[in-house]
């Protein structure tokens, strides 16, 4: 593929595919009061933060749980405390969705990976499903405190191949290594089973990565295409595959939209925009529902 006119080659190489990478321009962190250099891969279309913060524990901290760290959106306290947060929205639409292609059943077993502190655990299982959270740092202790179903390492290490249903909610834009973490999921999962993932779609932003707002360059260092998911998941050993639009898309895009408005807790006034119209018209511009799924091939 040709150099696009004015780019240069970076460093590293692409964490995908392992192809040369391009700078896509410099974004500025308001956080950490920063700038961070962006790069692209003209050959998967991997976007990524050349040289990314490793301070794990200091990002991600209670004060970010708290929405008082690099990304002002994320509302876990809330949910934590028993307080009724739009993320309920979220959690309605990813159980709707998974139910309805087939993969979650009563009997289930399922894990969500990077389950921060474990609303969506929580929700799951007072749905009547056998969930369980992993996390790490910070999160791995509230989950403790918390007393949410919850495997470390060594449980999950222990686990392989049990899970039926692998979530991992906005999570893989957070990872340094993101084929590391496809395969430990892959791992988890038995054959035939099911990862469901939602990260930000960064096809519309192809040409001017350092402009989408998504990238909070603290913490938002992988960014994903849905052709670079498809490439990630076949170099994991996972078979890419489509989940349908359905009525679990409308309340998984409704919690983000609202997130995104700094709308933290439902109200009167959001009950009555007409989000099954809404939700189409913001999936159109932005390919929410285009991020791939995988499976764990049967073989």
């Amino acid at each position: 593929m040709a150099k696009p006119a004015g780019a240069r080659h970076i460093t590293p190489a692409c964490r995908i595919c392992g192809s040369d990478t391009l700078s896509a321009g410099v974004r500025h962190s308001t956080f950490s009061r920063r700038d961070f250099e962006l790069g692209h891969c003209p050959t998967c279309r991997f976007g990524f933060v050349a040289a990314p913060r490793t301070d794990f524990d200091k990002l991600y901290d209670e004060a970010y749980y708290a929405g008082r760290g690099a990304d002002p959106h994320v509302s876990y306290a809330l949910s934590a405390n028993g307080r009724a947060t739009v993320q309920s929205y979220e959690w309605r639409g990813v159980v709707r969705l998974l139910r309805d292609a087939g993969a979650l059943r009563t009997t289930s077993r399922w894990l969500d990976y990077g389950c921060g502190l474990g609303g969506l655990v929580r929700f799951a299982r007072a749905s009547g499903y056998q969930a369980w959270g992993y996390d790490e740092g910070y999160a791995a202790e509230r989950l403790r405190e918390l007393d949410v179903p919850s495997v470390g390492a060594d449980e999950l290490h222990a686990s392989a191949g049990t899970f039926d249903v692998v979530t991992a909610i906005e999570v893989l834009e957070h990872v340094v290594e993101p084929l590391a973490v496809l395969e430990r999921i892959r791992g988890a999962l038995r054959p035939g089973g099911l990862l469901f993932l939602t990260t930000g779609n960064a096809r519309p932003y192809r040409n001017r990565l350092d402009r989408w707002q998504y990238v909070r360059p603290d913490i938002h260092i992988s960014l994903f295409e849905p052709s670079t998911l498809r490439w990630a998941y076949r170099r994991t050993g996972l078979e890419p595959a489509d989940l349908p639009y359905g009525p679990g898309y409308t309340d998984i895009i409704r919690s983000k939209v609202l997130r995104t408005l700094d709308v933290h807790g439902p109200n009167a006034a959001e009950n009555l925009v007409p989000w099954s119209v809404v939700a189409r018209l913001v999936d159109r511009r932005f390919g929410v529902s285009e991020q791939p799924s995988a499976r764990r091939p049967t073989d």
